[in-house]
């Protein structure tokens, strides 16, 4: 058939690696696939996250196709039985913050572990107190996901239930969708869902509920199945889809499967979302410049009262004519809010005696310089300051301040109770299969023998490519040539780079004006006190964000408990929590 005869469809329902253990394939890989089968678009719907729509967007917007940012999610009741499933898209700037702020709020309220999210049909319906706005989340469209199959009495019932509370939830904007995958009863359940969608005045469109670019990856969609489950491969059964229908099918393929009207509802609805990230606009907090003054005119003030104290001779003209560079340049990129954060942040640790040090490419700004934040004499340096913020290179500033170790909790703590959690949370790291982790996974999941498992896991190199895995097989005793060790060895190469969970950066803070929730889901951290993003350091340098690095080093604390005569006041609070620390009565005799 020719192309240009096929009907246009849009994918709505599909699944990244980022639906740890579920998703099959790269973020950009689905995206690339997309854009060769001329889809109308592709909608990032990851299970309670947008932790991989920023991958996405940047391959969406090289390949020239329109991205849709949703999520689908599980919806219990409030003892826990499964209610129903719904999948929420993005129709503009609003929308996609309420989308935000409902997974930070499922996966930051009490009951809810790391890892994991908890919602309730109560969310959506009536939501209280801080959380009125979302009621009916409104700018998202919902599509009501029916469970497979759907056509025995029982089944049907609960269908109804379902339909009449999302057309009475989200009037106007509500959608039953048909996922049709070649299972035995698809046709039984393809007249349910439309009988049931007529009787409730709901539109049907099309899904593909997509875990996989293409269908050779079901092997690897079999091994993540069986590492979510906790069993090797012969034993997961059911767990395992049936087939590999769920990944990315052209359009012929589609046309042959589902309704015209249900494939053409999918590019109706999707040209109801427009909402970009490149929309996203990010601003730095306000309140630390006086009422009164503009940024630029206090970073100024701040600036040269600042290099009074470092020059009490006066400011040489080499320095001032490098101050005013500088500050012509940060105004004109509007960084001043940045660099006033990180000043106040080590105005803060000095004030209670926190020693710290910035470093890294800010180190030789004469601005760092004069707000304390470095130590590097701008008059006896040469490098330039372009290195660090230029106009060319349109990248955000990094500027890298080091605190005591045993004491950086502290200016953590100061930042989450100036700016409260949800104005500041840390940077996410995505936390990815290496070698030794790639090979025991998809060793177990194969049912090999664990004492083989780790044999083979501890005699791997990173720098091994297949063959040379080929060959710690045969070490540890394995037929390289056996359909089990080629097996697994493809296995292990494919499943190098998935994301495996999302911890926390180092000290890596993003700090907004507002709510940081409706700019990127916040999370609560493993560690107690603390909240993290779902992106990381190179989604955040993507969409222009910046963040404040707050780290330790534990060379300070080594100076700290080196020579705690030389520190008085308020500096001597913090020698108590140095477990090395030894108190002298007076300093060494040299």
């Amino acid at each position: 058939m020719d192309a240009k005869a096929l009907p246009d469809y849009a994918e709505l329902f599909c699944l990244t690696n980022f639906s740890f253990l579920q998703g099959a394939s790269h973020a950009e890989e689905l995206v690339a696939r997309a854009a060769q089968l001329a889809y109308a678009a592709l909608a990032i719907t990851d299970e309670c996250s947008l932790a991989g729509v920023v991958r996405a967007h940047a391959q969406a917007k090289r390949a020239g196709l329109p991205l849709i940012i949703g999520a689908h999610f599980h919806l219990r009741h409030a003892d826990g039985g499964a209610a129903l499933s719904l999948l929420a898209l993005a129709q503009n700037r609003e929308g996609y913050g309420n989308l935000s702020e409902l997974i930070t709020l499922a996966r930051t309220r009490e009951g809810a572990v790391k890892g994991s999210y908890l919602l309730t049909p109560d969310d959506f319906a009536a939501p209280r107190g801080a959380q009125a706005h979302l009621r009916g989340l409104p700018d998202c469209l919902l599509i009501l996901l029916p469970h497979y199959p759907s056509h025995q009495p029982a089944d049907t019932d609960r269908l109804h239930a379902q339909a009449a509370w999302l057309s009475a939830t989200f009037p106007g904007r509500s959608w039953m969708g048909l996922n049709l995958l070649h299972r035995a009863h698809d046709d039984a359940h393809r007249l349910s869902v439309q009988e049931v969608a007529w009787q409730h005045g709901l539109a049907v469109l099309a899904l593909g509920h997509v875990c996989m670019h293409v269908r050779s990856r079901k092997p690897l969609a079999d091994t993540l199945c069986a590492v979510r489950v906790g069993k090797p491969l012969a034993e997961c059964g059911y767990a395992l889809a049936q087939n590999a229908e769920q990944h990315l099918r052209s359009r012929l393929r589609l046309a042959n499967i589902y309704p015209p009207r249900a494939l053409a509802e999918t590019v109706r609805v999707a040209g109801l979302c427009t909402f970009s990230l490149d929309e996203l606009r990010y601003e730095y907090p306000d309140e630390l410049v006086p009422a009164g003054r503009t940024p630029a005119a206090y970073l100024r003030e701040e600036t040269y009262s600042g290099a009074r104290l470092r020059f009490p001779r006066g400011i040489p003209a080499a320095v001032g004519k490098q101050l005013e560079h500088e500050l012509a340049l940060i105004a004109s990129l509007s960084y001043e809010a940045y660099f006033l954060t990180v000043h106040d942040i080590v105005r803060y640790a000095r004030s209670v005696g926190i020693l710290c040090q910035g470093r890294g490419s800010a180190a030789n700004s004469a601005v760092c310089y004069c707000l304390h934040v470095s130590e590097v004499d701008p008059e006896r340096g040469n490098l330039l300051f372009e290195r660090f913020i230029s106009k060319e290179r349109n990248e955000a500033p990094d500027i890298d301040v080091d605190f005591e170790h045993q004491r950086r909790e502290e200016v953590i703590q100061y930042i989450y109770g100036k700016y409260g959690r949800e104005r500041a949370a840390l940077a996410a790291v995505v936390i990815s299969y290496r070698p030794k982790s790639a090979l025991r996974d998809s060793g177990k999941a194969l049912g090999v023998d664990p004492a083989v498992v780790e044999r083979v896991a501890k005699a791997h190199h990173w720098f091994d490519g297949r063959q040379d895995l080929l060959m710690r097989l045969a070490e540890c005793g394995l037929d390289p040539q056996a359909p089990l060790a080629q097996q697994w060895a493809t296995l292990a190469q494919q499943l190098l780079g998935f994301p495996r969970h999302l911890s926390q950066h180092p000290g890596g803070f993003v700090i907004a004006r507002g709510k940081l929730s409706r700019l990127v889901p916040i999370e609560n951290a493993a560690m107690a006190e603390r909240s993290v993003i779902e992106w990381d350091k190179n989604d955040l340098e993507e969409l222009g964000l910046m963040k404040v690095d707050v780290l330790a080093l534990g060379m300070l604390s080594a100076l700290r408990c080196a020579a705690p005569w030389s520190w008085s006041g308020a500096a001597a609070a913090g020698l108590s929590r140095c477990r090395t620390f030894r108190p002298r009565t007076a300093p060494p005799t040299t």
